[in-house]
């Protein structure tokens, strides 16, 4: 399977932060959901399939504080690929101005392809790219 992967970052804002001053991890989450749906776009491009919805998040791993004017960095990989599913791995980098970019979170996602039936509902399809 070829190697597919998606770029994405955000800024950390001060709505974004937590009581104790770091980034609340429902937002990291929440990146990362988006990191994952813009590499399934890329995977399922030329795809018969209208687009993929989340299955799971089988592991987040929070490994390091994100604060307040940070930027993270996303990197996303679709690592596998079944007849409907994929699974991809997001890799999330903080980096401050006065610090080295540090892994600060890492997250294991399955998506699932789906299309729009005759009555408007989405149903799993298979999206042809399985490896």
């Amino acid at each position: 399977m070829e190697n597919i992967s998606a770029k994405y970052s955000q800024f950390v804002m001060p709505d974004h932060i937590n009581v104790v001053g770091t980034l609340f991890g429902g937002q990291m989450i929440a990146w990362v959901d988006l990191a994952a749906a813009k590499v399934a776009h890329r995977f399922l491009k030329g795809t018969d399939v209208d687009g993929a919805v989340t299955r799971t998040i089988d592991k987040v791993e929070f490994k390091e504080p994100v604060y307040l004017g940070d930027w993270v960095n996303f990197s996303a990989t679709i690592v596998s690929a079944g007849k409907t599913s994929f699974t991809i791995q997001v890799d999330a980098y903080a980096e401050g101005r006065h610090s080295d970019s540090r892994l600060a979170c890492v997250a294991t996602l399955v998506m699932v392809a789906v299309k729009k039936d005759v009555d408007g509902n989405y149903k799993k399809i298979s999206h042809g790219k399985t490896s």
